[in-house]
């Protein structure tokens, strides 16, 4: 019968929670689980846990969350665990200290095909970039982020319908079934490591909000896979005008490309028939399906256009 190993678990979001949900329901051994510190947000101030946090809560898992990684107190709350395998999920970079510590090593899932991608937004930036395809890697740590020997990679495609959410989830669920069989390979000692090959390295970084806001001058295409891969969250931005010249910071969620024809339109000119909008772009028009002004909830286009008239969308404000 093969040995189950003792596992501290590394997590922070709701991409961590399926695959400590999967570990637990499997009859892994957590030993305890490693998250952020709460945070005080919100008008109330209130403590915000992190999914990671109230799941291991309600599992009745023992909960570290560590100000810094490398205080003293931490290392040895560790040690005294004395774990076998460590797994991390979408958490900080550890120190070497950390990722060293247990003897089966240190491994972490990554929601993309590595050497693609390495960085903290994988999957809104290969939508954004208008990948077709990509998938899940499980490697082990080394002292460079993203860069350690591969234990196993699985894709998916990215379908033309395909936003940050969708794939969000489903890469989720497909990390959730790799990292039991990571495990099971690892207790086994059926490890095949793959090193990374060189030269495919494409960056991740994390999204910022001029990441957000759209360019009209942009193709339509790059637009549109900007929506895509922003949406639902943090969701791509634009500043309209409309009609009696009022301005209002508005999310768009959702478009669709148009062969409709632009004509001498300046970029980011709205067009309006019936229920449907357009707006512009460098090279065409596309079309608007799902949208949000400031203060409002995200609605349909043909609920939008009943109270709001556009006349332009705007790349920033003018002075």
């Amino acid at each position: 019968m093969m040995m189950k190993p003792k596992i501290v678990f590394f997590g922070t979001p709701e991409f961590a929670v399926a695959s400590l949900d999967a570990l637990l329901k499997a009859g892994h051994n957590i030993a305890a689980v490693v998250t952020m510190p709460d945070k005080v947000a919100g008008r109330g101030h209130k403590l915000l846990q992190s999914d990671v946090k109230k799941y291991a809560v309600a599992a009745g898992l023992p909960v570290l969350q560590p100000e810094k990684l490398r205080s003293e107190e931490f290392i040895k709350s560790l040690r005294d665990i004395d774990a076998d395998l460590f797994i991390v999920i979408a958490f900080r970079m550890l120190p070497e200290i950390v990722w060293a510590m247990p003897p089966m090593g240190t491994f972490n899932l990554h929601a993309s095909l590595l050497p693609k991608y390495r960085g903290a937004a994988p999957i809104n930036r290969a939508i954004m970039n208008g990948e077709r395809e990509t998938g899940i890697t499980t490697f082990f740590l080394k002292h460079e982020i993203d860069t350690g020997d591969m234990i196993e990679q699985r894709t998916t495609p990215i379908s033309p319908e395909d936003n940050a959410g969708t794939l969000h989830d489903r890469l989720m669920e497909m990390g959730a079934e790799m990292v039991l069989d990571t495990v099971n390979a690892i207790s086994e000692g059926k490890l095949m490591l793959k090193p990374q090959p060189e030269g495919d390295f494409i960056a991740a970084p994390k999204i910022f909000k001029t990441d957000c806001q759209i360019d009209w001058t942009q193709s339509s295409l790059i637009i549109h896979n900007q929506v895509r891969g922003l949406s639902p969250y943090p969701a791509a931005f634009t500043m309209i005008i409309d009609k009696d010249g009022r301005r209002n910071q508005t999310k768009i969620f959702r478009t669709k490309l148009s062969d409709k024809s632009r004509g001498d339109l300046a970029p980011g000119t709205a067009i309006i028939e019936g229920k449907r909008l357009w707006l512009a772009t460098g090279d065409g028009m596309l079309e608007i399906l799902d949208i949000q002004p400031a203060g409002k909830k995200a609605m349909p286009v043909s609920a939008y256009l009943q109270g709001y008239s556009p006349l332009q969308a705007i790349s920033q404000e003018i002075n």
